[in-house]
């Protein structure tokens, strides 16, 4: 899901820089103290689950797990991930350093979008089994947006590029799938083995609406 360099002009390189130093900025102003602990995790998850491939014909797919990261961390998923990212490219040239901002915008825009629309009513379920469901909706949401978002990366630098989305997208239906089940998983057990993250979470929703109140 990465996109290497020298694959996207200039503007479309430029401007996915812009806005990551956007949601980097905005992203660290969400990231609270008590979280911490868990962004580290959620951003050495996604590092090593990237960086393991699976062929699927002549190309390959690998998981993300933004989906969970966007429930948990909300705006803070975006540098977490930024990191797992950095990282990637600068010790295993996976992805690109040019293409960098555009690669967090990718992975990193459906996690935020994801959490903003579930993180709330994860956060709010009455059962492990409601919050597991909504877990797994917005693992499958994530791996589509960014197939969306690679896509329009891609069409906005080279239309002759459109068939080979196609194909990205239709690999990933498997990753879609396979994520969902992955993320329901993680929050079913993190509903029953360890509620206080999702106290946690509430706590730290609550006082930035009293604050913007």
């Amino acid at each position: 899901m990465h996109i290497i360099d020298a694959v996207l002009t200039n503007d479309v390189v430029i401007g996915g820089a812009v806005l990551t130093l956007a949601g980097l900025g905005l992203g660290l102003r969400k990231l609270d103290m008590d979280l911490i602990p868990a962004a580290g995790i959620l951003s050495a998850t996604f590092f090593v689950a990237s960086l393991i491939h699976v062929p699927i014909g002549h190309s390959s797919v690998h998981l993300i797990m933004n989906g969970l990261a966007g429930l948990i961390l909300g705006w803070a998923a975006f540098p977490a991930l930024f990191v797992g990212l950095l990282l990637q490219a600068i010790f295993f040239a996976f992805g690109g350093i040019t293409v960098l901002g555009v690669n967090a915008i990718n992975i990193a825009g459906p996690a935020v979008i994801v959490g903003l629309l579930f993180r709330p009513f994860v956060i709010g379920a009455s059962s492990a089994i409601k919050a597991a469901i909504l877990g797994g909706v917005s693992g499958a949401l994530a791996i589509s947006l960014t197939t969306l978002f690679v896509g329009i990366s891609l069409a906005l630098s080279e239309e002759s590029l459109i068939p080979a989305v196609k194909l990205v997208f239709l690999a990933h239906i498997p990753v879609m799938i396979i994520e969902g089940l992955l993320s329901a998983a993680a929050v079913y057990l993190i509903y029953t083995v360890k509620p206080e993250l999702f106290d946690v979470m509430r706590q730290i929703d609550d006082t930035k609406d009293e604050m913007e109140g």
